[in-house]
């Protein structure tokens, strides 16, 4: 692997300053070995302490793919089985999706038919102080007794349907409990971390706090300024892991030898298999035809190779893990706030380490690439009225302030062209067409019964 490692770094700090992320790291694994580590930014801003690749972030939902494990660790010790119902060994749920029993299968595969219940928001909103939201959660009973009435809203039957489920996770951790006769934390810890020398990935805030180098956790206000802020502890298997890039690489490590680390068989090859069955269709696709198995997503053609990963976020830290095993080489990113989505940035590193050019062959580049073309601020002939087209997330607006009146209406890409890119608004039950032309330098937008051209940068809000 020929890894262009100052493009990527150009990239980061591209990223980083304009969507203003504190502190960033990064590593990419090539089979056994770590090809390349870096902390950019700041993990404290306040007190000007820099970003290292031992820093540790929370990793929020990759937490899933070891929650995952831990149920393949107790199939393969002949305790339980895939196939079997949730209430054999939590007879507590009750929850039968039209008449049929909900399976172990189907909570690793988010295909349970029970649309998210949103505890994890409810408990991430209130520690964060992000809004004074109810956090239904603590404990196993408290899961089981705050879904009791969740059967009146099932969807689909099991194995029908993709609806991620956090809560399906928090009731995988009280079955590796119950079967195991471990914490939940405990099992993951002596099956998987400790196997895989992950020493510094922590379920515990006692044992976070003892280490020397953790990210502070960063939310963003509505004026754009990081705000110091708390983890979610009380989120578990399906969210609560901090760890750091460099323990993550031995995970990856680990899935690219098939279950083997450092010439040990720490999972069978069947059991690493398993996990990355494509189980269910997902509702989204960015490169098509991708699926959920258990506790990863699956892409079957990323640049011509089927790329294993998954995303997480607890608003205050963000992550993205991702490997393609028939190359051999995978990715862990980590942020201490939610900003620009660190799968891009991973899959920018997973492209150059195939010897692709991300620029021209990820789809979200080129859209960042021409979303970055089309923000500003638009005025009709002699500039009798101003419009602004501005950016939140994957999303444009038009807006329009003035003193008695606003609006701001979302874009709907129609077509990504990189000369004339189409959108389109809503309004009442009609749908207007927007088309931008880019020649030489110029943007002009057609919008409705106005032509608009493009005469400069955003001014300051």
């Amino acid at each position: 692997m020929k890894l262009d490692v100052a493009r990527l770094e150009s990239f980061i700090m591209e990223k980083m300053s304009k969507t203003r992320i504190p502190g960033l790291s990064i590593a990419v694994v090539e089979k056994d070995r770590v090809v390349y580590s870096k902390g950019f930014g700041y993990r404290d801003v306040e007190n000007g302490l820099r970003a290292t690749p031992a820093t540790l972030y929370g990793i929020g939902s990759v937490t899933k793919s070891f929650t995952a494990l831990a149920i393949m660790r107790l199939v393969e010790q002949g305790k339980l089985s895939l196939d079997d119902p949730v209430h054999k060994y939590l007879p507590q749920f009750e929850i039968r999706p039209f008449g049929e029993p909900i399976r172990i299968v189907h909570l690793l595969s988010h295909s349970s038919g029970i649309p998210a219940l949103a505890y994890a928001e409810a408990l991430i909103d209130r520690i964060v102080g992000n809004e004074p939201a109810w956090s239904p959660i603590v404990g196993c009973d408290d899961v089981i007794a705050f879904m009791r009435r969740a059967g009146e809203w099932v969807e689909a039957r099991p194995g029908e349907k993709f609806f991620y489920l956090n809560e399906g996770y928090v009731l995988l951790g009280c079955v590796v409990e119950k079967v195991s006769g471990m914490s939940y934390e405990d099992f993951v810890k002596r099956e998987i971390l400790e196997p895989l020398e992950m020493r510094r990935s922590f379920f515990k805030k006692e044992e976070v706090e003892k280490d020397p180098d953790v990210a502070a956790p960063y939310a963003v206000d509505k004026e754009g300024r990081w705000v110091r802020s708390r983890f979610p502890y009380g989120v578990t298997a399906d969210g609560g892991l901090i760890s750091n890039v460099l323990d993550l690489s031995n995970y990856i490590s680990m899935y690219l030898g098939r279950g083997v680390f450092k010439g040990r068989e720490v999972f069978s090859r069947s059991s690493i298999e398993e996990v990355e069955k494509p189980r269910i269709k997902l509702p989204y696709e960015v490169f098509g035809g991708e699926s959920y198995a258990l506790g990863w997503r699956v892409v079957p053609n990323f640049l011509g190779y089927r790329l294993v990963n998954h995303g997480g976020s607890v608003l205050v830290y963000t992550a993205y893990v991702g490997y393609v095993p028939e190359a051999g080489v995978g990715v862990a990113v980590l942020q201490n706030v939610a900003a620009y989505p660190p799968s891009y940035i991973g899959m920018y590193a997973l492209a150059l380490a195939l010897g692709k050019d991300p620029e021209r062959e990820l789809p979200f580049i080129k859209m960042d690439r021409v979303f970055d073309r089309l923000v500003g601020v638009y005025e009709t002939y002699m500039g009798t009225m101003k419009l602004e087209v501005v950016r939140r997330g994957d999303t444009l607006y038009i807006e329009r302030r003035g003193r008695l009146s606003q609006m701001s209406i979302p874009l709907i890409l129609e077509e990504l062209d990189e000369e004339n890119p189409r959108f389109s608004v809503q309004s009442g039950t009609a749908r207007i067409p927007v088309e931008f032309r880019i020649r030489d330098g110029s943007v002009e937008m057609i919008y409705e019964r106005y032509k608009l051209r493009k005469v400069g940068g955003l001014p300051p809000r």
